[in-house]
């Protein structure tokens, strides 16, 4: 066979595809588009999500070199979920100093870092995307210094997390901090916040809102200079009010760009670990995520580890599945 005969060959097998191709739609077509992309994300993000859900249907080989165990099922979920006290701290060896409000006292630790871990991000997420809606709305409008004044939002968002914790760990300690003096005046904390578990709470959740409102402005300012100015000109003509041409215009029209900066920040918040760790510890102040390290730095609990790991993927993939519907509906159906 001649070399233009198999040229002819070749392009005819990659001419077949490419002709199918263009008589599909526009939907097909992006998506066999994506199809590279969604395979390298299964490849990265659901086979380890596999994996960790395998492990967790092993048992914990504590005194053994190899870290898992026999098959035992959902058993690890089992004790998880409704074990007592004495299990929950026989595992991670710690037990917290005070309890959190609506959770009793000396209930299993699992139960302290599902209310923290939820509470914090739903605390976080509506803080500063309050804060941060009003920062964009302001950093919308032109007026002198608007460039420094962007800036100089952006430095809490830089400072990388073990310094924003040690800084919060230093400003509320009770030996060389000028925090809690104040905070024990104003009648808020006791006379070491950074023990108690509801006080490093707070403190936590200052410390990730004074860091993390930029991002959410950052986001929902990108999304409202995305609105034609047009709108607001005949709004204005028309007589409407500056609180109707927010309502009417102004949120219908960035609300795209705030859910996305919302469904960014809730899976962030979920995963808090970093700055707890640095600013009172997790064993003051317990997440999911903290619940993962303990049970492998205190005991090697390898599969009750990777349980924990997959319930918290579970309870961040319910934010994402509310997130992508509140989208879809904010566009008009189209996601």
């Amino acid at each position: 066979m001649s070399t233009d005969t198999r040229a002819d060959e070749g392009g005819s097998l990659l001419a077949r595809p490419l002709n199918w191709l263009e008589t599909q739609s526009e939907e097909v077509y992006a998506y066999v588009l994506l199809t590279p992309a969604f395979a390298l994300l299964a490849l990265v993000a659901f086979y380890p999500l596999i994996e960790t859900f395998r492990f967790s249907l092993l048992a914990d080989a504590v005194a053994s070199a190899d870290p898992f165990g026999e098959f035992i099922g959902l058993g690890n979920y089992v004790d998880l979920l409704t074990a007592d006290t004495n299990f929950t701290q026989q595992f991670i060896s710690v037990t917290l100093t005070d309890s959190f409000p609506f959770v009793a006292f000396g209930a299993p630790f699992l139960q302290q870092a599902i209310f923290v871990t939820l509470a914090f991000a739903i605390l976080s997420v509506l803080f500063e995307t309050t804060i941060g809606f009003g920062q964009a709305l302001v950093l919308d409008q032109d007026f002198y210094g608007r460039r420094w004044v962007r800036v100089s939002i952006i430095i809490p968002w830089a400072i990388p997390i073990v310094i924003q914790g040690m800084i919060f760990f230093l400003i509320f300690n009770p030996t060389i901090g000028f925090g809690t003096e104040f905070m024990q005046w104003l009648g808020v904390f006791g006379n070491n916040p950074l023990s108690s578990s509801t006080d490093s709470f707070l403190i936590v959740l200052v410390a990730d809102i004074w860091k993390t409102t930029a991002f959410m402005a950052l986001l929902i300012l990108a999304g409202l200079q995305s609105i034609d100015r047009g709108l607001y000109d005949v709004a204005e003509v028309s007589g409407a009010s500056p609180w109707q041409r927010f309502r009417y215009i102004t949120l219908p029209l960035v609300a795209p760009a705030l859910l996305v900066a919302m469904l960014f920040r809730t899976m962030d918040a979920m995963r808090i670990y970093g700055l707890i760790d640095a600013t009172a510890g997790c064993e003051t102040v317990p997440s999911l995520t903290c619940l993962v390290i303990i049970a492998l730095q205190n005991s090697r609990r390898w599969a009750t580890a990777s349980a924990v790991a997959f319930l918290t993927a579970v309870v961040i993939s319910g934010f994402v599945v509310v997130y992508l519907i509140a989208l879809r509906n904010s566009e008009g159906g189209v996601a």
